[in-house]
């Protein structure tokens, strides 16, 4: 049988669905504006620094859990602030590249003004949450906001090639944020852990480079594939990812399985580079390589935690 409307339920109805698609505008808004699954894949280190802390400090999460949620939730308000300021800033850029006109900051979705109030006001509260931990957890978050708003975002990004090194920085301390809200940041784990999250953005940042060339062209942003060219690009790519090779033999604290898992990595994304060098699809190779490390480093890190859990020690 069909349902027969009257005009004022169908009124109602078109409301409704109004109502549904402005709420999932909103929200798909909000995840371009905090840039979701970059500030998750910067959560992630922060996570696995705490834990190792608790391994080795022979502590456990139970007896630190007001830590950890202090932890986890300051950083993550940090990081998020500095997402939206480098949104804010980059919003003339952002206008010429095609995967960013669809973020707020561009469509006029949201304010310019209200994003940066909401940049400064989160990335605030966040140090005020982690000044409940320690301080020396408080100074590498303030190393990373300071290095990725300040120095990548406003100075270096649109200027030298050696952006990506800066902003490298602002990334490698998340373990460290993480670790010290524990203990001491001078112990040899987390200091590889930074080293590892170092080495591995530039390779990573470079394909992405790659994968985005025409878009970073158009946007005068010197990245070091517009600057420098593919040949180079990949060039540097391989001795990045080697410089990874002895990194895991650092850790052997964390055990055996774990060096040879992460050794496995770097040997197969090391192999997988190479071929960089015989392809006849630039942008191909690029988009593989980029999964190749998306994937490491959550690999990577997740080993980490899984091999210092309880039961199999």
């Amino acid at each position: 049988m069909t349902k027969v409307m009257l005009p004022s339920q169908q009124k109602v109805e078109k409301v409704g669905l109004s109502s549904e698609r402005t709420i999932g505008s909103w929200i798909a808004d909000l995840k371009s504006l905090f840039k979701g699954i970059v500030l998750i894949a910067n959560v992630l280190p922060v996570l696995t620094g705490f834990w190792l802390a608790l391994y080795f400090s022979n502590t456990t999460l139970g007896v630190n859990l007001g830590v950890f949620i202090l932890t986890m939730a300051g950083s993550t308000l940090v990081m998020a602030g500095a997402l939206i300021l480098n949104n804010w800033y980059d919003v003339d850029i952002d206008t010429v590249m095609e995967r960013t006109k669809k973020r707020p900051t561009v469509t006029g979705n949201i304010s310019l003004r209200t994003v940066l109030i909401l940049g400064i006001s989160l990335s605030i509260l966040g140090f005020i949450v982690l000044f409940f931990t320690t301080i020396e957890a408080v100074i590498y978050a303030f190393i990373g906001w300071f290095v990725y708003v300040i120095l990548y975002t406003m100075w270096s990004k649109r200027r030298y090639t050696l952006n990506t090194v800066i902003g490298s920085v602002s990334g490698a301390v998340t373990p460290l944020i993480g670790w010290t809200a524990i203990a001491p940041g001078y112990h040899i784990v987390p200091i590889v852990l930074a080293l590892i999250l170092f080495v591995w953005q530039m390779p990573h940042t470079f394909v992405i480079a790659m994968k985005k060339y025409d878009e970073y062209k158009a946007a005068n942003v010197a990245m070091l594939p517009v600057v420098h060219g593919f040949a180079f690009t990949k060039r540097q790519i391989v001795v990045y990812i080697a410089c990874l090779l002895p990194l895991p033999f650092l850790l052997g604290s964390l055990g055996t399985v774990f060096i040879v898992i992460a050794t496995v990595l770097n040997v197969g994304w090391l192999l997988a580079s190479f071929t960089g060098f015989s392809t006849k699809d630039d942008l191909k190779w690029a988009h593989m390589m980029f999964l190749f490390s998306v994937n490491y480093v959550a690999i990577l890190f997740l080993s980490m935690i899984i091999v210092t859990l309880p039961i199999f020690n």
